[in-house]
């Protein structure tokens, strides 16, 4: 067996699939005081077998970064850089604000220690570093307590000697000092980040941020493990990357910033796989590979946000990503490209200083969560709206598992509705309000990665997940003018079930800064070889004896400040790839120019081992009449010809439907992760692995 396990903001999701292909879904409430407790309590719920592996993604690290109460970090840095961390760059995200802000930097000034070295730019030591030093910054970092440290030294991705041999001397003297803080669950100098292991490219200020990160994070991922796989006892235990894959326990605690968003990356994973399940001809293609036709939109909307990612074929990663945008942490390691807006099904909607409606990006979380939870909630959530508008049923929420408070949310909405214009009081016209605020916020952000960047959505299909995304796929679907809907098995725990998918995947990078003319076949197997030569050991000593390679450039036309990443086709085919990034480069920014020098900046090698993937079972085939599942009839609040008005939408129990059955708008089809809206003009039809493709009909 092996179950995937995602902690959400609100809900943590459960999946276990048996060597059957059956598969059983679990939610409990997320405990946001302590995640471990909820995996724990899931997997004695479950009942799980001994011998399980547990994929598991986690929040540890992104709320640690957001709600700054990560680990006490210092930084050690090359003499005069110790101020880079907080000068970050000249950019202004928020460019209208009347007093920028930007949050204090994860390490204080008197945490940050600066040593006398010097590389310079082409490798060569300047000034060799002094042992000493290291051993006389060692008291005063005991003496603070400091728990992590980051080490980043100028030019040491060139020349990574330093910051080794600062590693040793601080673990050899963090031991035989006499000046060891007193006795805790926390070890000193235990946990030691290096830029050269973390992140070696050029970019000083985000190298700096990056290897912080992860000082600032292992610890609390560390303790977290730690305490999971005493849980957990025997059972083998992945961890989900940011970028898509997973990775042992062990490597987790080294690289801990690479788990910041796994929740989300498991999320377009299990969308991506489905698409290419229903999109392509069955059986589907093998996963990992390209699948050119399957050019979907994701759309994770939970309880806390909604996480949108664009895949023209392909699963988009990027290595400027951010947490806490838009004045956040820059974290450059390989993330898959997802772009994240506060609207979720427990975002609160309140009315702004000027008395216009807003949800989010605040949510009701958990604890208490939306007003219907029953759980002390007082302000009314997008959850809330959709129960008054009878596209929640107090009966069918979880399964049948959790009642919702009707008459609660409505007191809610009628408070809210009483400050409002008296032609939007009514509860459920202020709560259709409210859906069409969060749409709004959901559609800006599909555009952001789609049209701003030069894909047009009517190419696309949106994959619809989450425990609130198929609420609201197909009209943010007409929206946009995305021809088709597809909504998962399982959409509420599609982050969970993506996790179960991913192979083992290890990102390694190098910057080398060569003119592309300058650079042959041989030259590039050459500078890619030592990267390939970690990767084996690496993956070797994670079971993997022959792991899968993929090359990539960072290029850029000389002069220019940013790169695009290429995939270097096999062998090494350096016209191909040039093709590819002229190619690449019109598309992102609407011209090429093929006959400027091209710069090759950074080396990046992805090394993948697979891991056994559950084989799903096929629903039974059925026609297209679904009455079998039908279970009743009631009102249901859609767009008319004069406004939103409520219509007799027939009633699904999703686990009913066969193979074939077709599905007519107005529905609504009940599920124990999800529910889905079906809306006027809207059909869809089950397919045989049990995913609901949707379209809109001209009749």
């Amino acid at each position: 067996m092996i179950l995937g396990v995602d902690v959400g903001g609100t809900f943590t999701d459960f999946v276990l699939v048996d060597d059957t292909g059956r598969v059983r879904l679990h939610k409990r409430l997320s405990t946001p005081a302590d995640p471990a407790r909820s995996v724990s309590e899931g997997v004695r719920e479950l009942g799980l077998p001994a011998d399980a592996v547990v994929v598991h993604g986690s929040t540890i690290a992104t709320n640690a970064l957001l709600e700054r109460r990560g680990a006490r970090t210092a930084l050690i840095t090359t003499q005069g850089f110790a101020d880079v961390l907080e000068i970050g760059r000249q950019n202004r995200p928020d460019l209208y604000a009347l007093v920028p802000h930007r949050p204090p930097p994860l390490v204080p000034r008197e945490w940050r220690f600066e040593v006398r070295e010097r590389v310079t730019a082409d490798g060569a030591i300047l000034i060799p570093l002094d042992p000493q030093e290291i051993s006389a910054l060692i008291p005063a970092l005991q003496s603070e307590r400091i728990e992590s440290v980051a080490v980043c030294l100028l030019f040491s991705f060139l020349r990574p000697e330093h910051e080794r041999l600062v590693r040793e001397m601080l673990e050899v003297g963090g031991q035989k000092s006499e000046h060891a803080s007193p006795a805790s669950d926390i070890r000193p100098l235990t946990s030691i980040s290096l830029s050269s292991e973390i992140l070696p490219e050029y970019r000083e200020y985000e190298r700096v941020s990056t290897t912080v990160v992860n000082a600032y994070v292992a610890p609390l991922i560390d303790r977290y493990l730690a305490r999971l796989e005493k849980e957990l006892g025997a059972r083998p235990l992945r961890i989900m990357q940011s970028n898509g894959g997973c990775i042992t326990s062990t490597a987790a605690r080294a690289q801990a910033a690479r788990t910041a968003l796994s929740g989300p990356a498991g999320g377009v994973v299990g969308a991506f796989e489905t698409a290419r399940q229903s999109l392509t001809p069955f059986p589907p293609l093998p996963l990992g590979e390209a699948a050119e036709g399957v050019r979907v939109v994701t759309f994770d909307m939970g309880g806390t946000s909604t996480d949108v990612c664009l895949c023209p074929g392909h699963i988009p990663f990027t290595s400027e990503g951010e947490i806490g945008a838009p004045v956040g942490v820059p974290l450059r390691l390989p993330i898959i490209d997802i772009h994240t807006v506060g609207a979720g099904g427990g975002s609160l909607a309140q009315l702004d200083a000027g008395g216009a409606l807003t949800v989010g990006p605040e949510s009701a979380g958990a604890d208490p969560g939306p007003v219907c939870y029953g759980r002390g909630g007082s302000a009314p959530t997008v959850t809330d709206a959709h129960l008054i508008l009878n596209r929640l049923n107090p009966s069918h929420f979880l399964g049948g598992r959790m009642e919702l408070d009707f008459a609660a949310a409505e007191h809610a909405l009628a408070v809210l509705g009483s400050a409002l214009p008296s032609a939007i009081r009514p509860p459920p016209l202020a709560a259709w309000g409210i859906l069409q605020v969060a749409n709004a916020t959901m559609e800006r952000a599909i555009r952001k990665i789609s049209v701003e960047r030069g894909f047009d959505p009517r190419d696309f299909t949106l994959v619809a997940f989450g425990g609130a995304g198929p609420l609201h796929a197909c009209e943010l679907a007409e929206r946009l003018a995305i021809p088709r809907v597809l909504v998962p098995r399982a959409p509420g725990v599609l982050s969970a079930l993506g996790m179960l998918l991913a192979d083992l995947v290890k990102d390694y990078s190098l910057t080398v800064m060569r003119p592309a003319q300058a650079v042959s076949e041989t030259d590039l197997r050459e500078l890619f070889a030592p990267l390939e030569a970690r990767a084996r050991v690496e993956m070797a000593s994670d079971g993997v004896a022959a792991p899968r390679l993929e090359h990539a450039i960072d290029a850029r036309y000389v002069g220019q400040s940013f790169e695009i990443t290429v995939l270097l086709p096999a062998p090494f085919a350096l016209e191909a790839m040039l093709g590819d990034f002229h190619a690449r480069h019109a598309q992102r920014y609407g011209h090429a120019h093929s006959g400027r020098p091209v710069e090759f900046v950074n080396l990046r090698l992805r090394a993948f081992g697979p891991t056994p993937k559950p084989v799903f079972e096929e629903l039974s085939q059925g026609s297209e009449d679904a009455s079998g599942a039908q279970i009743g009839e009631q009102p249901v609040w859609f767009e008319g010809p004069r406004g939103p008005a409520p219509q007799e939408a027939r009633l699904y129990q999703r686990e009913r439907l066969l193979a074939g059955n077709r599905v007519q708008g107005p529905a609504v089809i009940f599920q124990f992760d999800a529910t889905t809206v079906v809306p006027p003009q809207w059909e869809g039809q089950i397919n045989r692995l049990g995913h609901l493709l949707l379209a809109r009909h001209n009749s």
